[in-house]
């Protein structure tokens, strides 16, 4: 019978471990609306009007300059690493909550509102 070493089974416990994580974080999942615009203005301008009560669809399909904002800017079901990192560090980050907007985000595209609709 070969012999086991403490070495050796430490090494599998870690890869063991790394399997874990792995599947634990492909099962992530998150929905999510957004309205994308050239500047911080004017998403700072676009999220004190829904801090006063404005219709967050209705600000998307109206400001927005992503496809989305033609359905209000909702993109659907997407895992982890699917959207750009600055995106996906909001839409994921335990710190930012459900059902709340959140931004301006600064991406490559530009400046978000972000309204994260789902988390699992």
């Amino acid at each position: 019978m070969a012999k086991v070493t403490l070495k050796f089974l430490l090494a599998a416990l870690a890869v063991f471990a790394l399997g874990l994580v792995a599947v634990s974080g492909a099962s992530a999942r998150a929905s999510a609306s957004h309205i994308l615009v050239p500047t911080e203005e004017k998403a700072k301008e676009l999220l004190k009007e829904l801090d006063s009560g404005a219709d967050f669809a209705e600000l998307a399909m109206e400001h927005s300059t992503c496809p989305s904002g033609k359905k209000g800017g909702a993109l659907g079901s997407f895992g982890p690493g699917q959207m750009v990192k600055e995106f996906n560090d909001v839409v994921f980050g335990e710190e930012y909550d459900v059902n709340q907007v959140h931004g301006p985000v600064k991406t490559q595209f530009g400046y978000h509102l972000i309204l994260i609709t789902d988390r699992s």
